[in-house]
C-alpha cells in the first residue's frame, strides 16, 4: 500500500468530495478515483458509498480510515523525531483567526511556537467565521479560532476562551453617567458587523427580542474598523471589551451602562484531527495554554476559559 494512496483516502474521509481533494492533493479527480480504485481492490470490499450526491464510509472504510490515519501519525511522529525542527519548518503551521483573537492572544500563542519550535513557520489569515470555516473544510487550515465550530467529520473542536461584549462609544456621542434601554439605544447609530455574519446574528435578536428597531445602522466587517469608526463619533457598537481597553483608558470610547447585558461571545477552536497528529496536538495544547495565561494577565470578567 503505498503512502499516498494512504493519504488520500484520509483527505478524501474528511473533504466528502472528489474535487476538493484533488485541489487539495494538487492532482485531479481521476487520480483520485483510481487511487480509491486501487485500495478498495486491495483490501477487497468497497470503502465508500457514494452515488445521487451521496458519499459515506461503509464500515469497512471506516476501519480503514482509522488504522490509515494511526499509520500516517506515527510516520509523521517518526520523521519529526529523525529530523527534528528541520521537518516541521518544511511544512508551514496554517493557522486561522477572527480580529478579536488576533488582537488579543494569538501573538502570545505565535511567539510560544515559534519558541517551541524553531523554525516553524507559520502563515497567519485573519478573517470572518464563515470564510474560516469554508477553509478548514477544504483543507485550507490546521487550526482555527472562530465563533463557529467545525462539526464534519474528521474535524475536533474545543471552547478556546469567551470573550465579555460591552456597548462602546466616544464620549461626545453618549452620556456615560445615562443608563441605557434597549429602545433608547436603537436610537443611536450603531455600527455592526455585516448582516448574516454570526457577530450580527448576536445583535439583531438583542433589539428583535424587546421590540426595538435599529434604524441607524452601519455594517462592517473588521473590528479594528468599527472600533475607529466609534473613536470618530459615527456611532456606538458591541465589541469584546479586552479588544478596546487602552481606547477605554485613554477615555477615547467609553462603555454605556444598559439595562440588558450583550451576551458574551465564545471562541471556538477547531483542528483536522487526521493528519500530523501529534505535532497538531502539541499545537493545540500550546494554544490552550497561551489562552489561559493571557485570561490569567487581564483584568477579571474581561475573557476567559469556559
Amino acid at each position: 500500500m503505498r503512502l499516498v494512496d494512504m493519504k488520500t483516502f484520509v483527505v478524501l474521509a474528511r473533504n466528502r468530495h472528489f474535487g476538493r481533494t484533488a485541489q487539495e492533493l494538487n492532482t485531479t479527480q481521476p487520480a483520485i478515483s483510481s487511487r480509491l480504485a486501487a485500495i478498495e481492490r486491495e483490501m477487497g470490499g468497497r470503502l465508500v458509498n457514494r452515488g445521487d450526491g451521496r458519499f459515506t464510509l461503509t464500515a469497512d472504510g471506516e476501519r480503514v480510515l482509522r488504522h490509515f490515519e494511526a499509520v500516517l501519525s506515527g510516520i509523521d511522529s517518526l520523521k519529526e523525531t529523525l529530523a527534528g525542527a528541520d521537518h516541521r519548518s518544511q511544512e508551514p503551521l496554517r493557522l486561522g483567526a477572527i480580529d478579536s483573537v488576533s488582537s488579543t492572544w494569538l501573538p502570545q500563542l505565535i511567539d510560544a511556537l515559534h519558541q517551541q519550535f524553531p523554525g516553524l513557520k507559520i502563515e497567519l489569515t485573519v478573517d470572518g467565521t464563515k470564510p474560516l470555516v469554508a477553509g478548514m473544510r477544504k483543507g485550507e487550515f490546521d487550526l482555527i479560532f472562530c465563533l463557529h465550530p467545525v462539526l464534519d467529520e474528521g474535524f475536533r473542536s474545543y471552547s478556546a476562551c469567551v470573550f465579555q461584549m460591552s456597548w462602546a462609544g466616544s464620549p461626545t456621542l453618549i452620556d456615560p453617567e445615562r443608563v441605557y434601554s434597549v429602545r433608547a439605544l436603537a436610537d443611536l447609530p450603531i455600527i455592526s458587523f455585516p448582516k448574516n455574519s454570526p457577530p450580527y446574528q448576536m445583535v439583531a435578536p438583542y433589539f428583535h427580542d424587546e421590540q426595538a428597531l435599529a434604524s441607524k445602522l452601519t455594517s462592517c466587517n473588521s473590528l479594528f474598523a468599527i472600533i475607529n469608526l466609534m473613536i470618530d463619533g459615527f456611532g456606538v457598537g458591541a465589541v469584546p471589551t479586552v479588544t478596546i481597553w487602552r481606547e477605554l483608558e485613554m477615555g477615547l470610547l467609553k462603555t454605556l451602562s444598559v439595562t440588558k447585558r450583550f451576551p458574551a461571545m465564545q471562541i471556538i477552536a477547531s483542528y483536522q484531527a487526521g493528519l500530523r497528529q501529534d505535532f497538531i496536538a502539541q499545537v493545540v495544547r500550546q494554544a490552550k495554554r497561551s489562552a489561559a495565561d493571557y485570561c490569567a494577565g487581564v483584568a477579571p470578567g474581561m475573557v476567559w476559559i469556559d
